[in-house]
């Protein structure tokens, strides 16, 4: 008789991908991300790994959905919907293409401090751009429409004080792309080198006041790197499902590989982790929900876990798939070189694990 889902293994993460409280509107978007990653994104990933082109496909794609609104006030052009809508659409699109979910992501991380910290004008002329499907950021510099920049204030001596935000945008005359980076993985999502030669910005383009700029990219963190940790949960899951098929399937000295009880070892440690980390994920998902401010610490904790967590997911499903998990034709060698960044960036992890580890030292 056939297993029922809800009784295998499958089941406890079905139950975990229904812990995010969506509204139906919520709900019907990320139904149509999941089909669009599933349907069209998916299958180009390889090609865009190997070509290293800019998936503009996929891109056109997502803007077709207007999930750019997705994380814009409403005020604004935007929908405003919830942090836990935003991580969800996060971990389906990075599932299906490391490169293309970040891509996404990185709008919000460019335009979250516009949001929180910008003022009325510039919210009003710039975000409008951002709920249509503008790009924000460096990571996507030389096809950004939108460029966040932190740099010195000149007037200011104290460097730590001196740190500043603006935003450039597309043209600024001065504004150069001096070379793309050729890089491990997320091929293809850009990485830029720019040069900024005599590039004169409008002071309606700075965020904050002169000075502000730590403040600002702190703030930007503790919403970032959850949303990196989605991102690197969705490549965890891709190369979870591609190793447990795997194993199901090929034989060994007569068995599946699945029915060994080493292996079923590896799959008890890898699921047990996985589900840990997605609960957290919804966990922060639900205190930025509500309104919470404080929780940077959680943010670390998840974004460490979660990275390291897709580094040892994807060598372990490579492992699985023997010598052929060393060969181009199945994904999870990509996955692997895509899990590597996700625990650099957004702070490295021995960064983060100072961060947790001194915020015990008592204040005296």
């Amino acid at each position: 008789m056939a297993q029922i889902r809800g009784e295998t293994g499958w089941g406890l993460f079905d139950r975990l991908d229904a812990l995010p409280p969506l509204a139906a509107e919520e709900v019907q978007i990320l139904d149509s991300v999941r089909a669009l990653a599933r349907d069209q994104i998916a299958p180009r990933a390889e090609h865009y790994d190997r070509s290293a082109e800019f998936p503009w496909d996929n891109v056109r794609g997502i803007n077709a959905l207007g999930l750019n609104a997705i994380f814009v006030p409403e005020a604004y052009g935007g929908a405003g919907l919830g942090y836990a809508a935003y991580l969800c659409c996060v971990r389906e699109l990075s599932k299906a293409c490391a490169s293309t979910g970040i891509i996404w992501a990185t709008n919000f991380h460019a335009m979250k401090p516009l949001i929180d910290f910008g003022s009325e004008e510039q919210k009003r002329r710039l975000l409008p751009r951002v709920a249509e499907g503008a790009l924000a950021f460096i990571t996507s510099g030389d096809v950004a429409d939108l460029i966040l920049v932190f740099g010195k204030w000149g007037e200011i001596a104290d460097d730590r004080r001196a740190m500043s935000a603006l935003i450039l945008e597309k043209g600024t005359p001065g504004l150069t792309v001096l070379r793309k980076e050729d890089k491990m993985g997320h091929r293809a999502s850009s990485t830029a080198a720019l040069a900024f030669e005599d590039c004169m910005v409008p002071r309606a383009n700075l965020l904050g006041k002169p000075g502000a700029g730590l403040q600002l990219l702190l703030a930007a963190l503790n919403k970032s790197r959850p949303s990196v940790a989605a991102h690197a949960l969705g490549i965890a899951r891709a190369a979870f499902e591609d190793a447990v098929f795997y194993i199901n399937e090929r034989r060994q000295s007569g068995r599946r590989i699945v029915e060994f009880q080493g292996i079923q070892f590896m799959l008890a440690d890898l699921a047990t982790e996985l589900a840990l980390c997605e609960a957290w994920l919804w966990h922060i998902a639900r205190l930025v929900d509500t309104g919470a401010e404080d929780f940077a610490i959680e943010s670390s904790i998840l974004k460490m876990r979660a990275s390291d967590l897709a580094m040892r997911v994807t060598t372990d499903a490579v492992q699985l798939h023997g010598g052929y998990g060393y060969c181009k034709d199945y994904r999870v060698e990509r996955l692997m070189r895509d899990a590597k960044i996700t625990q650099i960036w957004e702070g490295t992890n021995q960064i983060h694990r100072q961060l947790i580890g001194r915020s015990f030292i008592d204040k005296r």
